[in-house]
């Protein structure tokens, strides 16, 4: 039994996901392993493949790490002592390039940047993949009726393709900050106290080598209390869960036993209920976008930082960002399967239109019977037969039809006659695809085999 490890007993939206292995403790020691080795590369070839030859996780004790961390307040420390021996075991004379010029925040920001880089490929893979099954579910469902809500109640009628278009266009919204944001995220050398000195005047020159080992961008400055990289991250990442918890509060409400609209293609069983099949992937989902805006917070609270380097506030950021990255790429792979599998219900999205008998098209009804007896007159009529269509339990055309002043309107009682331009904006919504490496990708397109989603999901 492992006892004192984080194996994610209460985190069930992160645990076992490809983000949480690229964000654990072994994944940010090799990380700070490779911008030790990078850096050695840079000054001395031949040490820096000595580094690089030694600089494996494995070989590393992380908790001896963790605990002697306390002692000078980051894990660099016990680190560099660590790799030096084991250089010096293997090579003595290049014991003495290990963490030359560096300071500690070099190696743990850019361990950091390294760490948000390689879960951000894993987040934005998702989010494609998410994106695409909404273009596909709102191109089959652009006309598929369905009430619209507003503050609860049914409002007009729209149509499910319009929903998921939406969905999808979120999620490309997120799927470009971070995009924009993996493009941009620097290494950190700064030295000291982010004067590059201890390099001398090659200082910006190693510093544009460093980057380009890692594949990171070269800054322009030294950023160690410059933290534009990582509120900028923290944003894009809060943002991209609210998105995605969107998606999760639609199915959580559509997926209810009175509403059922939606499903989960797997759903989630119960401890005492054996007849449930929770939405547990939204339900993890929508976990996970309640807990980023408290993260993003203190990442963005770091940006007041003092002096040139400064005490607790980089400290503050690196659970925080870890959490994050986290709870953003389970929650993105999350929904990449929720939204694959998701079962769509025209039948009971029909019956449900039917539920207010008819008053969601008083705003139809009122633009045919304004001509008729005036604008302030009609709009008293509708409210009029409203109130006492909802008191009788009839329906709203039943009781205008005792109205001797009105013509029939009975041709104008079919919600699915009053889509507005829910199809065409579905149309125009799909005509936007993911950034790619400085282009655009078009995904989810129209499709004749997404038919099959049509009835009853996979």
């Amino acid at each position: 039994m492992t006892s004192g490890a984080d194996a994610g007993l209460f985190s069930p939206v992160r645990a076992g996901s490809p983000a949480e292995a690229a964000t654990g403790d072994s994944a940010f020691l090799q990380a700070m392993l490779d911008a030790e080795a990078a850096l050695a590369r840079v000054l001395d070839p031949a040490a820096g493949a000595t580094v690089t030859a030694v600089a494996h996780a494995e070989r590393f004790d992380v908790r001896s790490l963790a605990l002697r961390a306390r002692a000078g307040g980051n894990p660099v420390i016990p680190l560099v002592a660590d790799l030096t021996a084991a250089v010096a075991e293997t090579a003595p004379e290049h014991a003495e390039s290990v963490h030359r010029g560096a300071t500690s925040q070099d190696i743990v920001d850019t361990a950091l940047m390294l760490v948000s880089a390689r879960t951000l490929g894993l987040i934005t893979a998702d989010l494609e993949r998410t994106a695409d099954s909404l273009g596909h579910l709102a191109a089959a469902h652009r006309t598929t009726p369905m009430a619209g809500r507003t503050l609860t109640q049914h409002a007009v009628p729209t149509t499910f393709g319009l929903k998921a278009a939406g969905w999808r266009a979120l999620v490309l919204d997120a799927h470009d900050r971070l995009a924009r944001v993996r493009a941009t995220l620097p290494a950190q050398l700064g030295g000291a106290a982010g004067t590059l000195a201890a390099f001398g005047e090659a200082g910006p020159a190693h510093t544009a080598a460093y980057a380009r080992e890692l594949g990171l961008t070269e800054p322009q400055l030294p950023w160690h209390v410059l933290r534009t990289p990582v509120a900028d991250l923290g944003a894009a990442l809060a943002f991209c869960t609210g998105a995605l918890g969107k998606i999760a509060a639609d199915v959580l409400v559509l997926s209810r036993t009175e509403i059922g609209e939606l499903g989960e293609g797997a759903g989630g069983g119960s401890s005492a209920m054996p007849h449930k099949s929770n939405p547990v992937r939204a339900t993890l989902v929508a976990s996970a976008a309640r807990q980023m805006p408290a993260l993003a917070a203190v990442l963005l609270g770091s940006l007041a930082a003092e002096d040139e380097r400064p005490a607790g506030a980089w400290h503050a950021e690196w659970q925080p960002l870890r959490e994050a990255l986290r709870l953003t790429g389970a929650a993105a792979s999350a929904a990449a399967a929720l939204c694959s599998q998701l079962v769509v219900r025209p039948d009971r999205m029909r019956a449900n239109l039917a539920l207010s008998g008819g008053r969601m098209l008083t705003e139809r009804l009122l633009a045919e019977v304004t001509p008729l007896l005036g604008r302030e007159q009609a709009r008293q009529l509708l409210a009029e037969a409203s109130r006492c269509a909802a008191q009788e339990d009839m329906d709203l055309f039943a009781v205008l039809a005792e109205y001797r002043e009105l013509p029939s309107l009975d041709h104008l009682g079919d919600p699915a006659d009053y889509l507005g331009s829910a199809p065409a904006l579905v149309d125009r919504a799909l005509s936007r695809g993911c950034v790619r490496h400085g282009h655009e990708t078009l995904t989810g397109r129209n499709s004749t085999d997404d038919q099959r989603l049509t009835e009853a999901g996979p």
